[in-house]
């Protein structure tokens, strides 16, 4: 089995979706229906992947890893005529996954089951199936007394007492990539729909004499596929259950799980707590003993040991141990914040470094800025970063003390112990341990009001 790949159906419109984007392309907590597919097959072992493509094929390439294949459907004539477009990737050595682009909720530990099962059963064939309640729909697989496989049926084509059978057919099978090979060359479209069907290889690998059996699994809801937006909801349900149960099995605490939304790729540390209304998306890592409070946004990002963020928004950033957010901060990319910071309400920060001790309490925003160790920044301060040309940087050294109110006009230094007035507008470096003060000398017009009435 060192010699296995995996085909993957992704040339659909999905006309259902209602929608400008290719159907594997629609995104279940921020990662495209296709990828968690991908992820699948590359978990089972395989090591070379091919798309088939269609509907926007330009805009699918662009879209997914680099390092898959892509073979391109230019008529849709059934899933036969799909895979018979990477009749040259399949080849005639090892093991062939067929796969749907559309059906995100298969895991890799079912298609590892899959590909072991089919090696000890020395199948030529083997159709993942599973049994279903009611099985309304899809095709059933129809077996002899002793359990061994006779065919997959369509239901329109399928009699009354074939109809009964709970055993439903996924779609999703593994050959012996000789054998598909070889079949591909004798499914034919001689049927009303004039499409070439890929179930049709179980048959003509029958009458060769071909071992074709099925691997059952246990849960019905990873074979279920993605057609519309009300489905689209319900797969992310499920996969939202599986990641929530799992971090909570690792020791994260989620307060209402059904309102939290964790990435497949983030990781949390143990003992941290996750109020509800929570996204963690992308490849965001959190450490241990951190509060993720309400209403908060976190994308690829890094937050370290101890840190309690609260309503805000946090992209591409790193944030320190120790470290106090929100609430109602925002965070944008290229930030990175150093441990034991207080970042208060209503403030903005971006493209900057915020040096260990800090504190930006409200009302501010630092963009473009190297801060250093321990400095203080009153209410109401802004770097004023850009020149409506070009951006420009501001640097202010340890120590340092804004005032509130202060205008700090970028580029602009500001040394180590120096302090800014309140109300300053500061467009020239002040030098270590100075005071630096721009504003107007308050001057006082004695009876000034009493004449204006």
């Amino acid at each position: 089995m060192d010699n296995l790949k995996a085909v993957i159906l992704a040339a659909g419109q999905g006309t259902r979706m209602k929608s400008k984007t290719p159907k594997v392309l629609h995104k279940i907590l921020d990662k495209p229906l296709l990828d968690y597919v991908i992820e699948s097959a590359k978990e089972a072992g395989a090591k070379e992947i091919c798309v088939v493509v269609g509907h926007k094929s330009e805009l699918v390439k662009e879209t997914t890893y680099d390092d898959v294949q892509f073979v391109t459907q230019e008529e849709q004539l059934g899933t036969g005529h799909a895979v018979m477009q990477a009749k040259e990737f399949i080849g005639e050595k090892g093991q062939t996954i067929i796969l749907f682009g559309d059906t995100p909720l298969i895991t890799g530990d079912t298609l590892i089951k899959l590909k072991d099962y089919h090696s000890q059963a020395k199948n030529a064939i083997t159709v993942l199936s599973t049994k279903v309640n009611d099985p309304k729909g899809y095709g059933r697989i129809i077996k002899d007394v002793n359990g061994n496989f006779i065919k997959s049926v369509e239901e329109k084509d399928a009699t009354s007492e074939e109809r009964m059978v709970n055993e439903i057919n996924s779609g999703m099978y593994i050959y012996d990539s000789k054998v598909l090979y070889e079949s591909l060359d004798l499914v034919n479209n001689d049927n009303a729909q004039g499409e070439y069907y890929l179930p049709d290889t179980l048959s003509i690998a029958l009458g060769k004499n071909y071992k074709v059996n099925t691997m059952c699994t246990e849960d019905p809801s990873e074979i279920l596929g993605v057609n519309s937006r009300v489905q689209l909801a319900q797969a992310q349900k499920v996969i939202q259950e599986r990641i929530n149960h799992y971090w909570m099995e690792e020791g994260v605490t989620i307060i209402n799980p059904e309102n939290t939304y964790i990435s497949k790729d983030a990781t949390i540390g143990k003992d941290t707590t996750i109020y509800p209304s929570v996204m963690i998306e992308g490849k965001t890592k959190v450490g241990e003993e951190c509060i993720i409070g309400l209403n908060t946004r976190i994308k690829d990002s890094i937050i370290a040991k101890g840190c309690s963020i609260e309503q805000t928004v946090i992209l591409e950033s790193e944030v320190g141990k120790n470290t106090t957010i929100g609430p109602f901060a925002y965070i944008r990319p290229n930030s990175k914040i150093g441990s034991n910071i207080k970042i208060g309400d209503f403030v903005e920060i971006k493209n900057a470094s915020i040096g260990d001790g800090t504190k930006v309490s409200h009302l501010t925003y630092i963009g473009d800025a190297q801060v250093g160790k321990g400095v203080n920044f009153g209410c109401g301060t802004v770097v004023v970063n850009y020149n409506g040309k070009e951006k420009n940087k501001t640097i202010i050294e340890d120590n340092a003390f804004i005032g509130c109110n202060t205008n700090l006009i970028s580029p602009v230094k500001v040394g180590e112990n120096a302090y800014t007035a309140a109300g300053s507008t500061i467009n020239k470096d002040v030098p270590a341990d100075a005071l630096g003060i721009a504003r107007s000398k308050q001057e006082n017009k004695k009876d000034w009001a009493k004449k204006k009435r």
